[in-house]
């Protein structure tokens, strides 16, 4: 059995893209950073890094879905380009 190379696109912006689209959906439903670290259970300092270093920061698929249900959007939402055209 051999493995054969698959050549694939993969956004180099990804982190940044998810993390532009949290601060935009927390903002949209009014919620501050420290509310959305309480209601997903995961400290203010991490919400806060997760935000303002544009996704340098790693998180777990489980904090995005965290994030994704307190915020009440699907997590495909996250992974949206268009907050990168739009400048927001």
């Amino acid at each position: 059995m051999s493995y054969e190379y698959k050549e694939f696109d993969f956004n180099k912006n990804i982190k940044k893209i998810i993390a532009l689209n949290i601060r935009k959906f927390r903002k949209e439903k009014g919620y501050t950073q420290e509310q959305l670290a309480i209601y997903t259970d995961r400290s203010f300092e991490f919400i806060r890094r997760i935000e303002s270093e544009e996704g340098k920061r790693g998180f777990s698929v489980e904090t995005l879905w965290r994030i994704a249900t307190v915020l009440e959007r699907p997590i495909d939402d996250f992974l949206d380009e268009s907050i990168l055209k739009s400048g927001n």
